[in-house]
C-alpha cells in the first residue's frame, strides 16, 4: 500500500471566490476576540494579535488566496487597544464589514477603495473613543450596579454575593459585545454613529442616573458617621445625634461623601491623599468628643 502525496488545490477564479459572511461567522470573531484579549498582549502592539486571531476564521473565507490572506493578518498586527465590548465588539464587526467589501474589490479587480490606511484609520479613529465610553459605562456604572445588589448577599455569608458581579458582568459583556460587533458589521464605519446616537445616548444617561443611585444606597448603608456629642441645658439633656436625625437620617454619612467628593472634583482622583485626609479628619473629630 502506497501513500500518494496530494498536490495543493489549484487556483482558479472559482474557488477564489470570497465566501458570504453570516451572523454566525461574526459571533464567532467576536468570542474568539473575547477569551483572547488580553492573552497576547504586548507593549509594541497591544490588543493587536488578539483581534487578528480573532478574524483569523473570517479573513480565510474571505481571501483564498495564501498571500491575500497574509497581507490581511499583517494589515490587522499593527497597534490595537479599546475597551473590550463596547470598542472591541464593535471594531472587530467593522473590520468583518471592510475586509468582506475588500475581499470582492480583489476578487473583480477593482479599483481598491478600502485600502490598507482606510482600515486601520477606522480601528485607530474608533477604539480610543468607543473605548472611553466603554470604560465608563462598563467598568464605572454596570459593575458597580452589581456589586450593590451582591453586597446583601455577601454580608448574609451567602457564597453567591462574591461570585454573582463576576458572573453576571461576564455574561453581559459577552451578550453586550456579541450585539455591538454585529451591529458593526451591519452598519459597516456608521455604526459608532449609532452607538454615540440619541437613542443610545438616552440608555447611557439613564445607567448613569441608576449607578448614582446606586452609589447614594452604598454610601447610605455602609458609611457610618455618628456624633456622640451631647450636653445639658437648664436641666435637659440634648443628643446632637438624635437631633440630626430629626432633622435628616443620615446627614453626617452624607457630609462626609460630599466632602469626599468635592475633594476628588478639586484636587483630582487621588485616593490616597483623600484617605489620609479623611482618617486625620474624623480622628481629630472623635478625639475632642464631637464624634
Amino acid at each position: 500500500m502506497t501513500n500518494e502525496l496530494q498536490a495543493p488545490e489549484k487556483l482558479t477564479p472559482e474557488n477564489l471566490a470570497p465566501e458570504k459572511l453570516t451572523k454566525k461567522d461574526v459571533r464567532t470573531a467576536w468570542v474568539r476576540f473575547y477569551f483572547a484579549q488580553e492573552i497576547a498582549h504586548s507593549f509594541d502592539k497591544y490588543l493587536a494579535p488578539a483581534l487578528t486571531w480573532a478574524l483569523t476564521p473570517v479573513l480565510k473565507k474571505l481571501y483564498k488566496d495564501p498571500k491575500d490572506q497574509a497581507e490581511a493578518y499583517q494589515r490587522h498586527l499593527l497597534f490595537f487597544n479599546t475597551q473590550l465590548s463596547w470598542g472591541g465588539g464593535t471594531i472587530t464587526g467593522i473590520m468583518a464589514s471592510l475586509e468582506e467589501a475588500r475581499a470582492q474589490e480583489v476578487y473583480k479587480q477593482e479599483d481598491i477603495t478600502i485600502d490598507d490606511d482606510l482600515i486601520y484609520n477606522t480601528k485607530s479613529g474608533l477604539m480610543g473613543a468607543l473605548a472611553g465610553i466603554g470604560d465608563a459605562i462598563d467598568s464605572g456604572t454596570i459593575q458597580y450596579i452589581l456589586i450593590a445588589i451582591a453586597l446583601p448577599w455577601a454580608q448574609a455569608g451567602n457564597a453567591i454575593g462574591a461570585l454573582f458581579p463576576f458572573i453576571a458582568f461576564s455574561l453581559y459583556q459577552l451578550g453586550i459585545g456579541n450585539y455591538f460587533a454585529q451591529l458593526g458589521y451591519k452598519l459597516g464605519r456608521t455604526a459608532a454613529g449609532e452607538i454615540v446616537g440619541d437613542k443610545m445616548k438616552g440608555i447611557i444617561e439613564g445607567l448613569s442616573i441608576m449607578g448614582l443611585f446606586m452609589m447614594g444606597i452604598l454610601a447610605s448603608s455602609y458609611v457610618k458617621v455618628s456624633s456622640s456629642l451631647k450636653f445639658n441645658l437648664s436641666g435637659k439633656e440634648f443628643v446632637i445625634q438624635d437631633i440630626l436625625d430629626k432633622i435628616m437620617p443620615g446627614l453626617l454619612p452624607l457630609a462626609v461623601v460630599a466632602g469626599v467628593y468635592l475633594f476628588f472634583t478639586r484636587k483630582g482622583m487621588n485616593v490616597t491623599k483623600a484617605l489620609i485626609g479623611l482618617t486625620i479628619i474624623l480622628g481629630v473629630l472623635a478625639g475632642v468628643g464631637i464624634l
